[in-house]
């Protein structure tokens, strides 16, 4: 029997550009390196949220991507986040390792889990939920799909986001989705690879 939940919506970052759903919403391709890519998405935004600033490139992937996905809804505040990667926050422990030769910095200390987006995230949009950060070899949408549905089964969430969020060499990659009971298109492992692997060619 098929579960009644749908992709209700999702967003894409990656090569300079932002989709939501298969509209792409920016494009910057001067912007070959994160950095700029980042500032560049954050004005298109609109975003007004200095903390970000302060975020390691990670956490402001995720805000971008949830500012993306939640634009223009009423988001409930038992929202799961369940995300996952294969690098975890190596990014920033490789900075935190330099630094920590000449000093301890508890501003980048911080950042040197990668749960800290779903942290992040969560105070931004006020979220009270539920929320795993799992790490994999590759996109794994069984995973993804059976964790986000035993929380909704279980009415711990009345949506989830799920996903795949990377930062590894200067490379990024986020593929997040908003799991309800809304939408058109069944949530599946199968869909949610198709979704992952279409977007990703």
């Amino acid at each position: 029997m098929s579960n009644p939940y749908k992709i209700s919506n999702f967003v894409r970052i990656r090569d300079q550009r932002i989709f939501h759903g298969e509209k792409k919403l920016f494009s910057c391709e001067e912007a070959t390196h994160l950095k700029r890519f980042l500032k560049e998405s954050y004005k298109f935004l609109n975003i007004s949220y200095p903390k970000f600033h302060k975020m390691d490139a990670l956490c402001k992937l995720g805000i971008l991507a949830a500012e993306v996905l939640f634009k223009n809804m009423e988001i409930p505040t038992d929202t799961a986040l369940v995300f996952s990667n294969s690098a975890s926050s190596l990014e920033t422990d490789k900075k935190h390792k330099i630094l920590m030769e000449a000093t301890v910095s508890p501003a980048v200390f911080v950042y040197t889990l990668p749960n800290i987006v779903l942290g992040e995230i969560s105070i931004k949009h006020k979220l009270q939920s539920e929320n795993a950060f799992f790490i994999s070899d590759k996109f794994n949408a069984g995973l993804l799909a059976d964790y986000s549905e035993i929380l909704l089964d279980t009415s711990k969430a009345d949506a989830v986001v799920c996903g795949w969020i990377e930062w590894k060499n200067a490379e990024y990659d986020v593929f997040l989705c908003l799991i309800s009971k809304e939408g058109e298109v069944s949530f599946s492992e199968e869909n949610l690879e198709e979704l992952y692997r279409f977007e990703n060619e």
